[in-house]
């Protein structure tokens, strides 16, 4: 049979690797939280992006419609 002294060191260790553990959880936590963010400003950028684009294509639409009715004349 162990000592109590024994398991008072076991429950200690387990505290231990219990603190650890949640210490690392909180890193990995704050680090997903870090990405996501990132994600979404990277996603906003694209959007505006594409906006933009879509923009310049309308524009780009336009104009050979213009050119190509400046031709016919």
């Amino acid at each position: 049979m162990e000592s109590i002294g024994e398991q008072v060191r076991r429950v200690s260790e387990l505290i231990g690797e219990i603190s650890t553990a949640s210490t690392e959880q909180v890193t990995t936590i704050h680090q997903v939280g870090v990405a996501v963010g990132q994600l979404d400003s990277v996603t906003q950028q694209n959007a505006a992006l594409i906006e933009e684009g879509a923009a310049a294509a309308e524009s780009l639409r336009g104009q050979a419609i213009r050119l190509a009715g400046w031709q016919k004349s």
